[in-house]
């Protein structure tokens, strides 16, 4: 060994200023750095300091789970103390147990989204916080009238606040954010009557919303097509008064005929289309647009209920028996009725306007909450078709009607209507031949594996609705025969059926499947499933068929009448005044005469003072719960419900496709009066099972005021 590598010489040694040890220096000079630094800055901002002023951000986390329906407190960094304002979108921690807490913070859990909802300079929780993670984006969305409208609908269904908003405020789209809305257009004046005056108080409405007024009214239109320029105008002359309008609709088509007939009378820029349709990008800027002030007419489908208009001073929906104004996502809210709360929240006007008139409206103007708009009788024969019925009398003494579907009537209303336009023929199942039965004994025809009924979906081959086995060699057990005939023809069938008899004529259907929006002002046969049913362009249509009237009239339901007559009306009111009508049900029916006198209001009055008697809504409130047997009467002995209280069933809920039975379920019936309680009993109920970690097999579903009573 050298004397270089002898450690007992000088100099070669491992003195104080060697390499190694400045070496092991500077990695402890690092690591002091690194501890001194926040850690996961954007994740739990470990070490940073908070803001000075009002360093506690309350925020409403998006799970909609009721026993989470809260606010919760978050540290605010001093980097976001600018961006975190109240309204703002947030990225949280959510779900780390208190056994989380490092340096005074609350850390782990899982990313999810927030509001901001307001920021404070203390806490009321007196344990370790977490903090903001992140600000999503400096754009205040949710407003203090927002939230409280928001708050207002999840009490009333006994749902989250967290689900509401979800349905309110649609998602971000960081381009459409990005780029600043236009400038507002001063107001406009204030539009002539035009179809207005042929309501006796629709000027006086006019005059009052175009003067700052806050009228109340159920509107039922005259046929024809002039109610979308007559709603308008209403909204037309709101604007005037220099408010904000929002209408409602229950579908595109619809809103695409509002959104035409303002852009003709306002012109471009003045109003914005909010339907799924447009696309998130363009939704969303349209929306911003309304937040921000830079429009104030808005048009919409279900989601536009909470449209943020400024200075709102009417609230309009069209067709609020429509069934797709009643959202199909928790809680379950209705358009018309978010609307009332916001005509009574924000002060302005209200408009309930249809062809027909539900048992709900004929409430709002039984109570005095609204008034009616209609029009004298004599203006009313004036514009609706003629309404003939061909009842079971009239079918059994017509030869055609036993050879074929459609009665000698329908056959001569059809050949003289295709002389000067089309013909519209409304078919209240789609399909083929839905359901069949024995021609000589009428026993409905049921699969031999599971009972389910057998349908014909296409010209050859007989299949089961419920479990799909097809059936070759039917024969009927109850007298033998192998022929069958139709209970319920669809509208392939009665295309098929038509186009043979009227050759030289076109034949088109919409349906489900695929919709027709407008037909031209020419000879053609338009055969059509309820709701469906095209506009004919021009004056309308020469005349309509309304075939299987006893299938929507028999339905089980509480609303099946009501419902028949708005799809009837709703149909007739797209023929000219001029043309005819025929509707194939028993005319003495009660639905069926409210047609043949365009009586929808007298029919919704006489129903609603029926449903007074038995305590039906819209009388009384009621509540449906759905699931298991034992678990429904578990969750309702539990509910602390109110004294008054009735509780019907519970009752098994049929099964669909050859599956067993869902469930069953119950319904709870309060009187006028006791809705807040009910809904706030069913939520605590429900609440509290979510919290204890029911198992899924065992949960309850809770729908207050359910459409469908049966």
């Amino acid at each position: 060994m050298s004397s270089e590598n002898d450690p007992g010489q000088g100099g070669g040694g491992k003195g104080p200023g060697s390499p190694p040890e400045q070496l092991a220096l500077m990695r402890e000079m690092v690591a002091e750095a690194k501890s001194k630094a926040p850690k996961a800055k954007p994740r739990t901002w470990r070490g940073a300091a908070l803001a000075h002023d009002l360093p506690i951000a309350r925020v409403l986390v998006n799970k909609g789970v009721l026993h989470l329906d809260q606010l919760w407190d978050y540290a605010v960094p001093e980097e976001l103390s600018e961006a975190a304002q109240p309204g703002v979108r947030v990225r949280v921690r959510f779900g780390a147990g208190s056994h989380h807490v490092h340096g005074g913070r609350r850390e782990g859990g899982r990313l999810i989204d927030g509001f901001i909802v307001e920021r404070r300079a203390e806490s009321d929780y007196s344990g370790a916080l977490a903090a903001l993670a992140h600000v999503v984006s400096p754009e205040v969305v949710l407003t203090p009238g927002m939230l409280a409208l928001a708050r207002a609908i999840a009490d009333r269904y006994a749902g989250s606040l967290a689900d509401v908003l979800q349905l309110a405020l649609p998602p971000r789209n960081a381009r459409a954010e990005s780029k600043p809305s236009p400038e507002p257009l001063p107001p406009p004046p204030a539009p002539e009557p035009g179809g207005w005056a042929r309501y006796g108080a629709g000027p006086g409405f006019l005059r009052s919303l175009a003067g700052g007024g806050i009228p109340r009214a159920v509107w039922t239109a005259l046929p024809g097509p002039g109610w979308a320029d007559e709603l308008a105008r209403a909204m037309a002359a709101t604007l005037a008064s220099g408010r904000g309008a929002l209408a409602v609709l229950p579908d595109g088509r619809t809103a695409a005929r509002v959104d035409a007939a303002l852009t003709a009378l306002l012109g471009e820029g003045r109003h914005a289309l909010l339907t799924a349709e447009s696309g998130p990008e363009k939704r969303y800027r349209e929306w911003l647009a309304v937040h921000r002030g830079s429009v104030r007419v808005v048009v919409g489908t279900r989601a536009a209920m909470f449209a943020p208009v400024r200075d709102l001073g009417l609230v309009a929906v069209w067709d609020d028996g429509d069934s797709s104004h009643s959202d199909d996502r928790a809680p379950f809210p209705h358009v018309r009725e978010v609307l009332e709360l916001r005509a009574v929240s924000e002060g302005c006007g209200f408009l309930a306007g249809s062809t027909g008139c539900t048992v709900e409206a004929a409430q709002l103007v039984e109570s005095g909450w609204a008034r009616p708009l209609t029009a004298d009788r004599e203006t009313v024969r004036a514009c609706a078709p003629r309404i003939r019925t061909v009842g079971d009398e009239l079918l059994a003494r017509d030869e055609a009607a036993r050879a074929a579907r459609l009665p000698s009537l329908a056959w001569e209303t059809v050949r003289d209507g295709l002389k000067t336009g089309p013909v519209l023929v409304q078919v209240p199942r789609r399909g083929y031949a839905p359901r069949l039965a024995c021609e000589r004994c009428r026993t409905p025809a049921r699969c031999r594996a599971c009972a389910g009924p057998l349908e014909a979906p296409d010209a050859r081959d007989l299949t089961c609705g419920w479990c799909g086995r097809p059936e070759p060699s039917w024969h009927c057990e109850e007298c033998g025969s192998f022929r069958l005939r139709a209970q319920v023809v669809g509208a392939r069938r009665t295309a098929e059926e038509l186009g043979r008899a009227f050759p030289a004529v076109p034949v088109r259907t919409s349906g489900r499947d695929h919709i027709l929006d407008e037909v031209p002002d020419r000879p053609a046969l338009i055969v059509s499933t309820p709701g469906a049913e095209p506009v004919a362009a021009g004056a309308g249509y020469a005349a309509a068929l309304l075939l299987d009237g006893w299938a929507m009239l028999t339905r089980p339901d509480l609303r099946a009448g009501e419902e028949a007559l708005r799809r009837w009306i709703a149909a007739a009111s797209l023929v000219r005044g001029e043309g005819q009508v025929v509707v194939v049900a028993e005319p003495t029916l009660r639905p069926v005469q409210a047609l043949v006198r365009w009586d929808p209001v007298g029919h919704a009055v006489r129903e609603l003072a029926e449903r007074a008697q038995l305590g039906f809504p819209p009388v009384s409130r009621m509540a449906a719960v759905v699931g298991r047997g034992e678990a429904v009467e578990s969750f309702l002995a539990g509910a602390a419900l109110p004294p008054d209280a009735e509780v019907l069933g519970p009752v098994p809920l049929p099964g669909r496709r050859g599956e067993p039975s869902p469930g069953e379920r119950a319904l709870v019936r309060v009187p006028p009066g006791s809705g807040a309680a009910l809904a706030a009993a069913l939520k605590a109920a429900q609440a509290a099972r979510m919290a204890r970690g029911v198992p899924a097999a065992e949960a309850v579903r809770v729908r207050i005021d359910p459409v469908d009573i049966g």
